[in-house]
C-alpha cells in the first residue's frame, strides 16, 4: 500500500468504531457509504494536487540550461595569412669604387648622411703627386699657346706652330680631367641620403670594389615583403586590402598591396608582394609582420562560431531556441556554411537575423526538447 492511501486506514476505523454501538444495520450501512463517498473526493482533490506537483518538478528536472546569442547581419572576411618582414627600399651597401687603403673614415654609425657626402677616403697619393706635376705642364701649355695665339692673330708665325700649341694644352687639359675623375673614385660616397646603419671598413683596411664597407639605409622608404603559395597567385592584386601586424610592438596597420608579382618562383613556388609603409619610427628593417589579405568579404552576413556547428549524415547544423505555447525548446536547423576564419564561420542559409542560436549546452539537445535561458 502506498503513502498516499495510508491516512484512510485511521479515518476508515474510525468510522467503523462510531458505528459499532448498535442500532439498525441499515441505517449504518447507508451512513458508512455516505462517509465513503465523503472520502473519496478528497482523496481525489488530494491525488490531483500530489499528481500536478510532480509533473512540475519532472517537466523542471527535464529543462536543460542553455546560453543563446542572436544572430545580426555583420561583414565577414576571409584571409590569407602569410608572414613577411619590414624592408627598406633604400637599403645599400656602400663599397669603395678602386682598390686601395682605407685612410680616412669621415662618419660614424647612426649619422645622417646626404646623397654624395663623402663617407671615406682611398690613399690616392700618387694621384695627387701625377695631378701636381700634369699641373706644372698644363700651366707651361696654357702660356705658351696664349703666346702663339698673339702671334697669329698678328700673322706672325705659321699656323702649325698655333695648331701644335693648341694642341698640346687641350691634351694636357684632358689628362687633369682624367686624373681628377680618378681621384673622386678614391673617395667612398652615400649613393642615397639615409642614416649610416653599420660602418664596416677600418682605417687601414684594403678597399675593393663589391666589398661593403658602410651601410646606409633611408628609414623614411620601408615596405614589408612576403611570399606567397602560388595557389593563391590569381586571388591576389595591386591594391588588395591587408592588415599588417607587427607582434615585436603589438602594433597593428591597415594598407593595401603595393605590388603582387607576375612571375612564379621556380624554386620556392610562391609569388613576391610588396605592401608600402608610412614612415613610423617604431618600424625597423627585418622586423617580422604577420600579413593578413583580404579575399573575400561578404556584407550583411550571418555569422556563428564554428564550435556550435554539428553535423548529421554530413550535413551541418546548428540547435536555436524557440518560443512553442509559451515554452522555450529547441529546434533543429539544417545551415549552409559558406566560407570559414579562425573561429566563424559564414552560414548563406538556414539562419536569419534574430535566431536565437544556442551556444552552450546543445550536446545532446533533440528537437522540442525543453530548455532554460
Amino acid at each position: 500500500m502506498t503513502k498516499k492511501y495510508a491516512f484512510l486506514i485511521p479515518a476508515i476505523t474510525l468510522v467503523l468504531a462510531a458505528c459499532g454501538g448498535g442500532g439498525n444495520k441499515s441505517e449504518q450501512l447507508e451512513k458508512l457509504k455516505q462517509e465513503k463517498v465523503k472520502y473519496n473526493e478528497e482523496i481525489d482533490k488530494k491525488i490531483a494536487a500530489l499528481e500536478k506537483e510532480v509533473g512540475v518538478k519532472d517537466t523542471l528536472q527535464k529543462m536543460k540550461d542553455v546560453t543563446v546569442t542572436a544572430i545580426t547581419d555583420t561583414i565577414f572576411q576571409h584571409y590569407i595569412d602569410v608572414q613577411g618582414s619590414v624592408d627598406a627600399r633604400e637599403n645599400v651597401n656602400v663599397s669603395a669604387r678602386v682598390p686601395g687603403v682605407i685612410t680616412s673614415i669621415l662618419v660614424r654609425e647612426g649619422q645622417a648622411v646626404r646623397q654624395g657626402q663623402t663617407l671615406a677616403q682611398v690613399d690616392d697619393q700618387v694621384l695627387r703627386a701625377n695631378m701636381a706635376e700634369l699641373r706644372t705642364q698644363l700651366e707651361l701649355a696654357n702660356t705658351l699657346f696664349e703666346k702663339q695665339k698673339n702671334l697669329w692673330s698678328q700673322k706672325i708665325g705659321s699656323e702649325v706652330q698655333y695648331l701644335n700649341a693648341k694642341n698640346q694644352k687641350e691634351s694636357l687639359e684632358k689628362k687633369m680631367a682624367t686624373l681628377q675623375d680618378q681621384q673622386a673614385q678614391t673617395r667612398i660616397i652615400a649613393p642615397i641620403s639615409g642614416t649610416v646603419d653599420a660602418v664596416i671598413a677600418k682605417v687601414g683596411d684594403n678597399a675593393a670594389p663589391g666589398a661593403p664597407a658602410f651601410r646606409v639605409v633611408n628609414a623614411n622608404n620601408l615596405k614589408v615583403t612576403a611570399n606567397v603559395a602560388e595557389a593563391y597567385a590569381g586571388l591576389l592584386k595591386s591594391g588588395d586590402e591587408v592588415i599588417l601586424s607587427f607582434p615585436d610592438i603589438n602594433r597593428e596597420i591597415r594598407s593595401t598591396i603595393g605590388f603582387a608579382s607576375r612571375t612564379i618562383d621556380p624554386l620556392s613556388r610562391t609569388i613576391k608582394i610588396e605592401v608600402p609603409l608610412k614612415p613610423d619610427a617604431g618600424l625597423r628593417p627585418n622586423m617580422i609582420a604577420r600579413i593578413r589579405i583580404v579575399d573575400y568579404t561578404a556584407k550583411n552576413a550571418v555569422v556563428i562560431p564554428v564550435s556550435v556547428i554539428q553535423y548529421t549524415s554530413g550535413k551541418p547544423y546548428v540547435m536555436v531556441a524557440q518560443n512553442a505555447n509559451g515554452k522555450m525548446v529547441a529546434q533543429r536547423k539544417t545551415i549552409d556554411l559558406g566560407r570559414t576564419y579562425n573561429d566563424k564561420a559564414e552560414v548563406r542559409s538556414g539562419l536569419a537575423s534574430g535566431d536565437k542560436v544556442i551556444t552552450t549546452g546543445f550536446q545532446g539537445l533533440n528537437d522540442n526538447d525543453l530548455i532554460k535561458l
